[in-house]
């Protein structure tokens, strides 16, 4: 019987140019603006992405009051984010790169 060692401190995830599970997707967004007391869903192209594809939010460069809360792969190509806004007037979340990892699901 062999033993895995797996470093959590190191884990690395590749960058792929086409996004596969198991990998990370960096994507230069500008987000719409967020309705006050709203949580919105923004649908962003993303060539390659698969249906059924799990996204888990890494990075943003969020720096207001908003907050990226959820991703999914919407369709093949699509990602879905949702942006919430708890702020009393509406909001617009930063512009920049996102990163994404990706999970094959099944």
């Amino acid at each position: 019987m062999s033993r895995v060692t797996t470093d959590t401190d190191n884990l690395l995830i590749p960058a792929v140019a086409t996004p596969a599970g198991g990998s990370h997707i960096s994507v230069s967004l500008t987000p719409a603006e967020v309705a006050a007391a709203t949580a919105a869903y923004q649908n962003v192209t993303v060539a390659g992405l698969v249906a059924g594809t799990g996204v888990i939010p890494m990075q943003n460069p969020i720096s207001n009051a908003t907050a990226l809360v959820s991703a999914k792969c919407a369709t093949t190509g699509t990602l879905a984010l949702q942006f919430v806004n708890p702020t009393a007037g509406a909001l617009t979340p930063t512009a920049g790169t996102y990163t994404f990892l990706l999970v094959k699901q099944g």
